[in-house]
């Protein structure tokens, strides 16, 4: 594999998604999160794709299945349903 890495490629994620990440990061003894989002790549590329329908947001593709209207506002301002 050549480690040169050319290409930045910037993810906005919730609060607990981060979590997730760094959770990741820790039990796996990762020395970064850019290190453990790419080991999570590399395991979610290898388990297989996951075909969208088309017109689908790319809000609607969240970590912890939103549903079908991916992240709102109110989850990012820790508000609640209603």
């Amino acid at each position: 594999m050549n480690d040169l890495r050319a290409e930045r490629l910037q993810v906005m994620l919730s609060p607990e998604e981060l979590a997730a990440v760094d959770d990741f990061r820790f039990k796996h003894r990762m020395p970064t999160r850019a290190a453990a989002v790419r080991e999570l790549l590399k395991l979610g590329l290898a388990a297989g794709a996951t075909d969208a329908i088309p017109g689908v947001k790319s809000s609607s593709f969240g970590v912890f299945g939103r549903g079908p209207d991916g992240h709102t506002q109110s989850d990012s301002e820790g508000g609640s349903e209603g």
